[in-house]
């Protein structure tokens, strides 16, 4: 049987990138996929993609930062499939701007707080009940391999992804009972299209890219984890950050 026969999974910022090649894994694993993203158009691109070789799919756009936006996109995937069983917060990253605590521009921090630590606590805040009125469910979160260690020159994502960590251990003690498990994958610079630009021009992300000591992963590689942490291969795992990081947490 598929890994995600039948389960129902909400992923975010899967309009793209890592997001994008999640939903398309996730679906050829018989989930019935959610493609939510502020770009509703891409949304709509990958939606079609995964319906065109006979996969079900569902896009929803939506800001994750905004409370009614995120309520909104959980109840059109409970209207449209019934149920939620598997939400990847996988929506955020860092913001242009970043930079030291003294030196970072107050609307930079906030930013990157609203989309990485708000948006995924709002993304669990509005599918948890929905689980547990299923008896269940895992939530998959995004953190960084720049919140387990001291990276100079993103202190504002640092921060934020660090509060994801934090949330993430603290929701897996608060719903365990209810049968929900709660996990984040820290990967390390991941070669999307964004970052692949990044990597010709910023200084932070070449250092991090020169301490992967197998190279820089593929978005399909994180998803392939966000696979394992969303399906019953990983019953047994909660509470856990889990690095996808070519080595960087070692040296």
């Amino acid at each position: 049987m598929k890994r995600l026969q039948d389960k129902v999974a909400v992923i975010t910022g899967a309009g793209n990138g890592i997001g994008a090649e999640a939903a398309s894994l996730f679906a050829g694993e018989g989930a019935m996929v959610v493609v939510a993203d502020i770009a509703g158009d891409a949304a709509r691109g990958v939606c079609e993609r995964i319906r065109a070789r006979g996969d079900r799919a569902l896009a929803v756009t939506v800001d994750v930062t905004e409370a009614e936006s995120v309520k909104t996109l959980m109840d059109a995937t409970v209207e449209a499939f019934g149920t939620i069983d598997v939400l990847y917060n996988n929506a955020g990253g860092s913001r242009p701007g970043d930079g030291t605590v003294v030196e970072v521009e107050m609307d930079v921090f906030w930013r990157t707080i609203k989309v990485d630590l708000l948006g995924t606590f709002l993304g669990c805040k509005f599918a948890i009940p929905w689980m547990r009125k299923a008896g269940g469910g895992a939530i998959v979160n995004m953190v960084s391999s720049v919140a387990l260690m001291g990276t100079p020159g993103v202190d504002c994502y640092t921060a934020a992804k660090g509060g994801v960590a934090a949330l993430t251990r603290s929701m897996a003690v608060t719903y365990a009972a209810d049968g929900i498990r709660v996990n984040a994958i820290a990967p390390t610079t991941t070669l999307t299209q964004r970052i692949i630009e990044k990597l010709k021009s910023n200084p932070t992300a070449q250092r991090l890219s020169a301490k992967n000591l197998l190279g820089e992963p593929l978005p399909v590689d994180i998803a392939h984890a966000a696979l394992f942490l969303a399906s019953a291969d990983a019953r047994m795992t909660t509470g856990s950050i889990f690095p996808v990081d070519s080595g960087t947490l070692i040296y």
